[in-house]
């Protein structure tokens, strides 16, 4: 037993935990408990409710312990019985006490494992496998720092697992060693009557062994966690494969009349020896098998008659010669000195202990290797190489078809023709390369058939298959005939039911009528479908969720790219999680007048659902914003303030788009000029001709929903013709998680532009083989954007005085203007939008000059500029009015109009589209006229 530590130092308020003086297991447990985020101060415990009052373990430890708190009547002791998952299972003591544990959920079905409550006697046992006591201190919750806490093993005499662990907890004043000594017997007296309550026969064939086991001084094999404990010390682990591989062929050396012993090849070049010793107690007769291992532990060997080298483990003289009366041993031989048990019983006792283990064996794979990849058929694969060939010969997992689409599964029990489609079959390493069965085929099952009736009823059952009988009929050939073979198979079919709803069935066959399938059969087969119905389920629920996703994104982000003859674009989306290819990053090219164009890429924190729709929201305002011809520092500051909003019901919310970061950019071919601002982004590069690839200076603002920091700048940058603007998102940079060396990532990406060839999407391309081989570890979005500048001969700019006279002049200009363009028929629409125009920029427009400027491209674009600010728009006009109806005008001879502000004044702008092979209709005067007239 460990002794009691004394507290180090004077923390006595048990505030900081002592840094000396501690033993080295509990400061592990400490930083376990806290890189795991327990609470010091309560801790959080789940607690199970289906607990088994009547199990083995309580019934062996009751009378125990009640016992055991009757010798410390009048200390306020409590006792608690955990099993081998730290659930409290029981407790007994001082009133005044268990009141404590129920204040601190101690309660019963309580897990007080180190993964929930931080350092504790019961998990320190369960984590060492010995006796352990934990004094005040050196708990982790602060609620328990005024006990001391000791606790012992509860151990299967049998292969020495350990069941469960006692905990004796007392006041600190109040503890005494001598405690500990009585609830270590008090452990070993519990695990004697876990002895007891086995059959009466095989505790006759213990009995037996024991006795020899002692005077040889051997010890176990532990089976529940592979290790291998001796008195001398610690022999290598065994892997879960192994351990089964082990029992499964001591089962079969039990069940022998002739054999005595095996060998069997482990990893590492080990081989695992096995030898039965005959076992006989009054009328119970039966073996035991132990264990060596010959490159670990050196076996010796020996010749049989038959010419065989036999192994051999030594014992000592005393023990070969112990024999209780009624028992009879092998005689002793040369070799090693240690071995281990491994099973005891008679061979059909012995071989349902160790079917029970395998069971419970698959289960435990099952739970570890089912659905770990969300998807359907992958996961009624992995159901099958569970399977087979430990409890099948043969799998076969069918699906209903509505569940592949990832809709939802149709209530209830599914009617007999139901449309299903196999997914999954499974025989074995051996036919993986020859054999078919129907896979990703339809398939149905008639009523009357063992599929049908799983599917009536919910619940497995269990038939023979004739497979002559299902020779001469194909249309019914619901089993896998050529698969099985000729003969009489034995069939088992389990629904595949999860949350009220049948997803399909799974079907096991085993060949030949050998093994028939039983009751235990019927529930670990339930137990294994429901354990696969889940994760197909979850996999169901993701597929769907996953398809709306995807549709949402690719609803939002853009089809198409727009053509436009004085930008050429490409870009390139690349999402971290290639399978989910659902994220928050985005990019957009909007058109905007004057031949602009705004050019946007945006990134949202996190990914998923919410992130698209996030995105969606915040791509939807920008191109509300860019509709009404904002600066690009204005476009940021109104996504920040929508960011920054948060609804009244929404109070201490956050937006999920804060910490979003936006680049805007606006291109004007006119002028050649680039004015861009951006929100938290990674700058934008440009490569102009015959120059170097290099990062534009912005000023650099903060991400939106923190903008009230400081306000947004823009700035603005000449682009020669033929220049290539880079835009993206900050995956781009990434190495790793973190950012990594972002110089290194900036230098690869100017020098893959640099030597990219003329082709925007060689240089997506180009741009992509910079990311790390196993794809980017965020989310890429990338905007390509080569600029052009609109031809000198296709713009036109006059400007005029302030009076009146100007509109004549104008049309005047206009119409020379499109003669020598060759757009004469726009002269009637084009004279008129140019007259209305102008007079309001005279009449509204302030002292200032007016300016006009045409441009031609695949449309006809006029622009009047003035010195106001005050907007333009569209009213009714009175019939006894006179004018009031210019811009009405003006909206009905063009495709498009709108305003747009400058720091001084703004622009009103009109476009349209030339159709030379289409005569302008003539004008019905009286019909615009009738539009304008009051009702009545």
């Amino acid at each position: 037993m460990e002794s009691f530590p004394t507290a180090p130092g004077s923390d006595h308020d048990g505030r900081r935990p002592p840094a000396g003086g501690v033993r080295p297991e509990i400061l592990a447990s400490w930083q376990r408990s806290q890189s795991l985020g327990i609470d010091r101060e309560r801790a959080d415990l789940p607690v199970e409710r289906d607990l088994d009052p009547d199990s083995r373990l309580i019934r062996a430890a009751a009378p125990v312990l009640a016992r055991l708190c009757e010798r410390f009547s009048g200390v306020p002791v409590t006792v608690a019985l955990a099993d081998s998952r730290a659930n409290i299972v029981e407790r007994w003591g001082d009133p005044a006490g268990l009141e404590l544990m129920d204040a601190a959920s101690l309660v019963p079905g309580a897990n007080v494992d180190e993964r929930f409550m931080g350092t504790s006697s019961v998990s320190m046992v369960l984590s060492t496998r010995a006796p352990f006591v934990v004094v005040g201190h050196e708990h982790f919750l602060h609620e328990l720092k005024e006990l001391t806490c000791m606790a012992a093993p509860v151990r299967d005499p049998v292969g020495g697992t350990v069941r469960g662990a006692v905990n004796l907890s007392v006041p600190r004043a109040l503890a005494d060693p001598r405690m500990a000594l009585v609830l270590q017997d008090a452990t070993e007296r519990i695990g004697e009557r876990l002895l007891e309550l086995s059959t009466a026969r095989e505790l006759e064939l213990m009995h037996s062994f024991q006795q020899a086991r002692e005077r040889g001084g051997h010890a176990e094999l532990d089976l529940g966690s592979g290790e291998l404990s001796r008195l001398a010390g610690t022999a290598p682990p065994l892997a879960a494969q192994e351990r089964l591989t082990l029992l499964e062929r001591a089962v079969d050396l039990i069940s022998s009349s002739g054999e005595t012993f095996a060998e069997v090849p482990l990893a590492g070049s080990r081989v695992a020896v096995l030898r039965r010793r005959e076992l006989h107690h009054g009328d119970a007769e039966g073996a035991a098998v132990e264990v060596s291992f010959r490159d670990a532990l050196g076996t010796g060997t020996a010749t049989a008659p038959d010419g065989r080298q036999v192994p051999l483990l030594d014992r000592p003289t005393e023990a070969a010669g112990a024999n209780p009366s009624g028992a009879s041993a092998e005689p002793p031989a040369a070799g090693p000195a240690d071995a281990w048990l491994l099973l005891v019983g008679e061979p059909g006792v012995g071989r349902l202990a160790a079917e029970a283990r395998g069971r419970l064996s698959l289960l435990n794979e099952a739970g570890a290797r089912l659905g770990t990849t969300l998807d359907m058929r992958r996961t009624a694969e992995e159901l099958a190489e569970i399977a087979v060939p430990r409890f099948a010969d043969l799998v076969v997992v069918d699906l209903v078809e509505g569940v592949l689409a990832g809709e939802e599964p149709p209530p209830g029990r599914l009617r007999p023709g139901v449309a299903l489609r196999r997914v999954a079959v499974w025989a074995g390493e051996g036919s993986r390369d020859t054999m078919t069965g129907g896979v990703n085929e339809p398939s149905g099952f008639p009523a009357g058939t063992p599929q049908a009736r799983c599917l009536d009823t919910g619940r497995p059952v269990t038939d023979s298959v004739v497979t002559a009988a299902l020779a001469d009929d194909p249309a019914d050939r619901v089993h896998p005939v050529d698969l099985l073979g000729e003969g009489e198979h034995s069939y088992l079919a389990a629904p595949l039911s999860a949350r009220g709803s049948l997803l399909g069935l799974a079907g096991f066959y085993r060949r030949g009528r050998t093994k028939p399938y039983e009751q235990d059969d019927l529930t670990l087969a339930g137990e294994l479908a429901a354990r696969t119905a889940i994760s197909i389920d979850n996999a169901r629920r993701y597929r769907r969720e996953h398809h709306a996703s995807l549709t949402l994104q690719r609803s939002l982000l853009p089809h198409a790219l727009p053509r436009l003859s004085t930008v050429d674009l490409a870009s390139r989306y690349l999402p971290a999680d290639a399978r989910a290819g659902v994220g928050g990053d985005w990019f957009d090219a909007i058109p905007l007048s004057g031949m602009r164009v705004a050019l946007v890429v945006g990134d949202v924190p996190g990914n998923g659902l919410q992130a698209a729709a996030t995105m969606g929201r915040l791509r939807t305002a920008v191109r509300t914003l860019a509709g009404l011809d904002l600066l690009p520092e204005e476009v940021l500051a109104h996504l920040d303030d929508l960011v920054s909003r948060t609804p009244d019901d929404s109070a201490g919310e956050q937006d999920p788009a804060t910490g979003a970061t936006c680049l805007y950019a606006i291109y004007d071919p006119v002028s050649c000029r680039c004015t861009a601002a951006r929100a938290g982004h990674p700058p934008p590069a440009v490569l102009t001709p015959g120059g170097k690839a290099e990062l534009i200076g912005l000023p650099a603002g903060p991400p939106l929903g923190l903008g009230g920091l400081q306000p947004y700048e823009s700035a603005t940058v000449d682009l020669p013709p033929g220049s290539l603007l880079t835009m993206y998102t900050d995956g781009l940079l990434k190495e790793s998680r973190g950012y990594g060396d972002t110089d290194a990532r900036t230098g690869q990406l100017l020098a893959s532009l640099e030597h990219a060839g003329p082709a925007l999407e060689d240089i997506c391309d180009r741009v992509a083989d910079t990311l790390p081989p196993g794809g980017p570890h965020d989310d890429v979005a990338l905007l390509l954007a080569r600029v052009h500048a609109l031809p000198e001969e296709r713009v036109a700019c006059w400007e005029f005085p302030s009076e009146p006279t100007a509109v004549a002049r104008a049309r005047a200009l206009t119409r020379a203007q499109l003669a020598e363009w060759g757009m004469s028929e726009l002269d009637f629409n084009t004279g008129l939008v140019v007259s209305e125009l102008v007079t309001n920029a005279v009449r509204y427009g302030g002292q200032g000059p007016v300016s006009l400027r045409l441009l031609r491209d695949d449309s006809l674009i006029c622009e009047v500029s003035d010195r106001s600010n005050t907007s333009p728009r569209i009213r009714r006009a009175a019939t006894t009015e006179e004018g009031g109806r210019g811009l009405f005008l003006v909206a009905q001879y063009t495709k498009s109009w709108g305003a747009r502000y400058m720091p001084q004044g703004k622009t009103v702008w009109a476009e349209q589209i030339p159709q030379p092979e289409q005569p302008a209709p003539e004008t019905d005067e009286q019909a615009l006229l009738a539009m304008f007239d009051d009702p009545g």
